[in-house]
């Protein structure tokens, strides 16, 4: 099995609705009945983010997030899959359960 990350995209920072978080609910069951379930979170808005750059010397501390954009990570799914077409299946199930657009990316390694 390999791991994926599905990132939860979304164009404002409005939590989900309670029909969503129903849905995301049940997906989540349904990822945890598959076996598929790692790991899940949401994340805070944009504006509550602090990127730090601890590279050279004393650490940089910059409020706001990395970039400016239109879409942001609302919030994401770590999954376990036997394979990418698989992944994929839960990362379409996933978009539609929560009404959003999802990337899936797969852990190096």
């Amino acid at each position: 099995m390999a791991q994926y990350l599905m990132s939860v995209l979304a164009d404002s920072t409005a939590l989900a609705t309670e029909a969503e978080q129903a849905a995301i609910d049940v997906f989540n069951d349904r990822l945890r009945s598959g076996g598929h379930w790692v790991f899940a979170g949401g994340l805070a808005a944009p504006g509550t983010a602090t990127v730090v750059d601890g590279r050279d010397g004393e650490p940089v501390f910059t409020d706001g997030p990395y970039l400016e954009s239109k879409e942001h990570v609302a919030g994401f799914w770590i999954i376990e899959a036997p394979h990418l077409d698989a992944a994929l299946r839960l990362a379409a199930l996933g978009s539609r359960h929560c009404n959003r657009r999802v990337e899936l990316r797969p852990f190096l390694g």
